[in-house]
C-alpha cells in the first residue's frame, strides 16, 4: 500500500528504528482500527497495534496489516517495555501529539526523533475510498439543508434549529456532527464561529449555518446563509459579493497554486468592494479524518495543491452590529480544477 511505502520512506530518511504513532487519527488511518486507545509500532520489517484487553477482537478484525500486541501494564509503560524487548533505538514520534510527560518517558529509554506533520502529509491525498466516505457525508449534509430549510421559522432559537439539524444528519446515517454546528443570526452573523445560542431568530434575520456530518470517522463541513422573512438591500449586496469570491474561487482555484494564491482570489474581490477588512479568516483548509486538517488556504500558506486533496472554498463578510455572510464547498482538487463534493444551493434563500 502506498501509505506504508511512504511510512517505509521515512523511516531511511531519519534513520528510524521505529515510528510510534499515538494520535486517533493518524492511528486510524494507517490500521484502520477505531478503537478509543492505543499506539502502532512501525518497523522496517514488522507493524504492530498495541492495546488494552477491551479491543484485542476489535484490533485483530480492523487492523489486518498490523500484528495484534496486548499491553499488560499501563500503555506507555508496555510501550517502552516492548520496544525494548526489540532492540529498537531510535523512534520518531508525532512532535504536535505527545505531551511532555510522554517525551520524557520516551527519552529515558530512545533516541527520540519528532517528527511534525510527517503522517499528516501522507493523509493529504485522498484514496477513492476516502473520497466516496466524505462523498457520502456531504450528501447528508446537503440533504439536511435542504430539510432545515422547511423547517425553520421565526420565533425558534438557534439552538433549536441546531437540534434538529443535528437530528437530522443522524436520520441520515451520520454517526453526529463533525463539530459544533455554527447558527448565528441577526447580528450574531458577525461572529465567524458563533456556535448556537438562545438568541430567538426573528422576522428579517440572516441567517448563518456551518454544520457538517461525521460519516465513518469521515467528516463533511458546509456553510450556507439565508434570510428569513426579508432581507435588507445591504445584506443581499454583502451575499452576493460573498457569493461572487465564492464562486471565482470554485472556478480558478487548480493543482499547483500555493495556498496562500487560492485564497488570494476570494479576498481580492472582497477587498474590491470594500470589504476586506471584513474578511478576517483564512479562505479554507483540508479535511478528511479531522474538519480541519491540511492543507491551508490563507496568506500565510506555501503549500502547493495537489490532485486528491479535499478542501474547503468558505470566504465570508462579517460586519460588527450588522451581520454577516459566510458561503462554504467542500471540492476535491483534481488535474483540472475544482470538482465540488456539496452541492446546495446558495441561492438567497427567504423563508
Amino acid at each position: 500500500m502506498i501509505k506504508f511505502d511512504k511510512i517505509q520512506q521515512l523511516l531511511e530518511r531519519e534513520s528510524l528504528d521505529a515510528l510510534l504513532v499515538m494520535s486517533a487519527e493518524n492511528r486510524r488511518y494507517l490500521s484502520e482500527f477505531t478503537g478509543s486507545s492505543g499506539a502502532l509500532i512501525i518497523t522496517k520489517e514488522s507493524r504492530f497495534l498495541m492495546s488494552d484487553f477491551r479491543y484485542k477482537a476489535q484490533g485483530a478484525e480492523q487492523a489486518e496489516e498490523f500484528e495484534f500486541i496486548l499491553q499488560e501494564k499501563g500503555l506507555l509503560e508496555s510501550i517502552v517495555s516492548f520496544m525494548n524487548s526489540k532492540g529498537l533505538k531510535r523512534i520518531g514520534f508525532e512532535g504536535e501529539h505527545v505531551n511532555y510527560n510522554t517525551y520524557s518517558q520516551l527519552s529515558k529509554s530512545f533516541d527520540v526523533v519528532p517528527l511534525t506533520g510527517e503522517v499528516e502529509k501522507i493523509r493529504l491525498i485522498k484514496t477513492d475510498e476516502e473520497l466516496d466516505l466524505i462523498i457520502k457525508a456531504c450528501e447528508i449534509a446537503d440533504q439536511s439543508y435542504e430539510y432545515i430549510l422547511t423547517y425553520v421559522k421565526a420565533g425558534m432559537t438557534e439552538l433549536e434549529v441546531k437540534n434538529e439539524l443535528e437530528a437530522h444528519m443522524t436520520s441520515l446515517g451520520a454517526s453526529g456532527p463533525s463539530f459544533d454546528t455554527i447558527v448565528a443570526s441577526g447580528h450574531r452573523g458577525a461572529l465567524p464561529h458563533g456556535v448556537a445560542s438562545d438568541k430567538v431568530i426573528e422576522d428579517g434575520d440572516m441567517v448563518t449555518l456551518d454544520f457538517g456530518a461525521w460519516y465513518k470517522g469521515y467528516a463533511s463541513d458546509i456553510t450556507r446563509t439565508f434570510a428569513v422573512g426579508s432581507v435588507s438591500p445591504e445584506m443581499e449586496e454583502i451575499y452576493n459579493i460573498v457569493l461572487e469570491s465564492q464562486l471565482k474561487s470554485l472556478d480558478e482555484i487548480k493543482a499547483g497554486m500555493t495556498g496562500k494564491e487560492a485564497d488570494s482570489i476570494a479576498r481580492d474581490v472582497i477587498s474590491a468592494k470594500g470589504h476586506g477588512e471584513h474578511f478576517g479568516h483564512s479562505l479554507g483548509h483540508g479535511l478528511g479524518l479531522e474538519v480541519h486538517e491540511l492543507p491551508g488556504l490563507s496568506q500565510k500558506s506555501t503549500m502547493t495543491l495537489e490532485p486528491g486533496m479535499v478542501i474547503t472554498i468558505e470566504p465570508g463578510i462579517y460586519v460588527d452590529g450588522l451581520g454577516g455572510v459566510r458561503i462554504e464547498d467542500d471540492a476535491v482538487v483534481t488535474e483540472k480544477g475544482l470538482k465540488k463534493l456539496t452541492h446546495s444551493s446558495k441561492k438567497l434563500f427567504i423563508v
